[in-house]
């Protein structure tokens, strides 16, 4: 595994040169980390290039760093949102996590990869919905998994638990409607008091 490992980090390391900002090699895999301005370019060159050949994007996910670490993000000082997307070559049979970070908190946006994998078309909804973050030259960006009128997105680390409103059905106007949350905040985490030396430790 480390030697097919070697081999495809030399081979992103000749092929991207400086347009890695980041290549970590942690628990047998391998993260790429590139700038939000590189994002598209190198997705298509790691598609692409004979090299490399990812042919797949298995996965995308949005990530919001905001309380990372008890407050510090996962990179120093650095931004609050990020995708990371899962890459599978089939011919050369290796995979890479390709990450990056919005360059601003306000309005998340990074380039779109749907027209490199279009694999992507749903992961990037799905993130755009849970996290805001725009991608930008997507076809069809609107909501996937929550209503037409919802308002937020529920994924950032902001985003009360209990959400900002409920639905229900009201018998006397025979409709679903939207009303305030009447769901009061409690901690459900029972009290475990143990005595010392439990468990022999």
């Amino acid at each position: 595994m480390s030697t097919k490992l070697d081999t495809l980090q030399a081979a992103l390391q000749a092929v991207l040169g400086d347009k890695i900002l980041e290549l970590k090699r942690e628990l047998g895999e391998l993260t790429l980390r590139v700038r939000p301005e590189h994002y598209l370019d190198v997705a298509r060159t790691l598609r692409d290039h004979a090299e490399l050949k990812f042919e797949q994007l298995i996965d995308l996910c949005g990530l919001d760093y905001s309380d990372y670490g008890n407050g510090a993000s996962a990179v120093a000082e650095g931004p609050r949102f990020a995708v990371a997307s899962h890459l599978l070559s089939v011919s050369k049979n290796w995979r890479l996590r390709l990450k990056v970070f919005a360059a601003e908190d306000d309005l998340p946006q990074v380039a779109s990869v749907n027209p490199v994998w279009n694999s992507a078309n749903w992961f990037e909804r799905e993130a755009f919905d849970m996290y805001g973050i725009i991608f930008e030259g997507h076809e069809d960006l609107r909501r996937i998994l929550t209503d037409y009128g919802f308002i937020g997105h529920p994924m950032r680390k902001d985003f009360p638990v209990s959400g900002h409103v409920e639905m229900r059905y009201d018998a006397e106007q025979k409709r679903v409607i939207y009303q305030p949350v009447t769901i009061e905040p409690r901690e459900i985490t029972p009290r475990v008091i143990r005595e010392d030396n439990y468990g022999g430790l």
